[in-house]
């Protein structure tokens, strides 16, 4: 069991910017429950007013938030896991398909009974929720989301003599075709984009790998899947997009900001980015959902974002999970939301956000979010990544079932557990 040193110091505001606490409120009688989050996912503000607020309710508790970087992370959460120390802390924001890689030590504590009955489970986006959940047991809580939409040119779909935006992938295709003309590319889509690709291959019932009798398999070689990159080989020949490279190289906002390029699949977000490369795209960007198979419902996304755990090793799991309760609750999600242009982490609260054109078009995505499969030796697939490889090689002309099984059963060797 840990004991804590009481804190004698307590920090300025300037703290939500370094690993400092932010230690607000009243003195004496309060106990410290220590919280990681990572860099950028809050504003400052938003921290400030979220400590001042949860002080102010529960009188015993004082906040010692700290901030994380990304970088090196897993290694200093799995160090924290296992750890007797006072500095350990009581609560961790964690990425929400990082969460497997931690239940699998058994070092999480389990979250189901307050998922159920107090935090509305049923509701929340199942990208978030799946990750977090291992064996019908809750140990990851969803905070927010993030995922991909299509930004558009207003101008140039109005150039071009589209009145309604597409909702169903066809007509997205006849659009992009005719974007696709007079100098402008249609879409810019990188040939590696593998988050993208992987929205297809689950709207049309496919997966990356699958699961069978406790043994992971690679399963771009299916026909759904294989459907899915046939959809994106379409798609992608209807730009300019480098079959060799992902949306980064180079970062493909300021391809778009070069005013040639009528849409590109990225977070809202990186729009911030196009208007600093080019105010005069300020007024001229739009957003809507990534098209579906049918008009029904938008397309399948990959679900990005982040989930927040408990330590077993707490020695404050009452006020730990208070903590975890609040943040991801109905009013400080929403606050949230608002504030970081993110997607609340329930379908029931996506109406906080329908204000903001782009995070409205990402809610509505988010409701058939998906996530990477669900085991902990998935981050050796992204580390190697035969997807980016089978999919330059389709682009390029390759027979797309042969490098489909090449690529499966390179993932399937990844993910086969390492008995050594």
């Amino acid at each position: 069991m840990r004991h804590r040193r009481p804190l004698a110091l307590v920090c300025v505001s300037a703290a939500l910017l370094s690993a400092c606490g932010v230690l607000p409120g009243e003195g004496g009688g309060r106990h410290t429950v220590t919280v990681w989050l990572m860099r950028n996912s809050a504003s400052a503000d938003f921290l400030r007013r979220f400590t001042a607020d949860f002080e102010r309710t529960h009188k015993d508790i004082r906040l010692d938030i700290r901030i994380q970087d990304w970088t090196g992370i897993v290694d200093k959460v799995q160090t924290a896991l296992k750890s007797d120390s006072a500095d350990a802390p009581d609560v961790i924001e964690v990425g929400n398909t990082q969460v497997p890689q931690y239940v699998e030590d058994g070092r999480l504590t389990d979250l189901t009974l307050e998922s159920i009955r107090d935090w509305g489970k049923d509701h929340w986006l199942p990208g978030l929720a799946e990750p977090g959940s291992d064996d019908s047991r809750q140990y990851g809580i969803p905070w927010y989301a993030a995922n991909r939409v299509v930004i558009y040119r207003k101008d140039l779909f109005e150039k071009a003599g589209i009145t309604a935006l597409p909702k169903t992938r066809a007509q997205w295709l006849a659009d992009t075709e005719k974007l696709n003309s007079g100098g402008n590319q249609g879409i810019y889509l990188a040939g590696q984009d593998w988050y993208t690709l992987s929205g297809f291959i689950w709207d049309e019932g496919g997966d990356l790998a699958q699961e069978t009798d406790a043994e992971w398999k690679g399963t771009l070689d299916s026909p759904a899947a294989l459907r899915g990159m046939d959809f994106y080989r379409q798609l992608q020949s209807l730009g300019k997009g480098p079959v060799d490279a992902d949306e980064e190289h180079p970062p493909q906002a300021q391809v778009f900001a070069g005013g040639q390029v009528a849409q590109i699949v990225a977070v809202p977000g990186l729009a911030q980015s196009v208007v600093q490369e080019n105010p005069e795209l300020k007024d001229e960007i739009g957003y809507f959902p990534v098209p579906g198979l049918t008009a029904d419902h938008p397309g399948a996304v990959f679900t990005g974002g982040s989930d927040l755990v408990v330590p077993q090793n707490t020695d404050r799991p009452y006020d730990a999970t208070a903590v975890v309760g609040a943040l991801t609750g109905a009013k400080w999600d929403t606050d949230l939301a608002r504030t970081m242009d993110y997607v609340p982490n329930k379908t029931t609260l996506a109406g906080a956000v329908a204000g903001e054109e782009g995070a409205a078009a990402m809610a509505a995505g988010a409701a058939r979010g998906r996530a990477t499969p669900h085991t902990p030796d998935w981050p050796a697939v992204e580390a190697d990544n035969p997807i980016k490889g089978y999919m330059t090689k389709v682009l390029g002309g390759a027979d797309p079932e042969t490098e489909a099984r090449r690529a499966s059963r390179r993932i399937t060797e990844l993910l086969a557990p390492d008995f050594g």
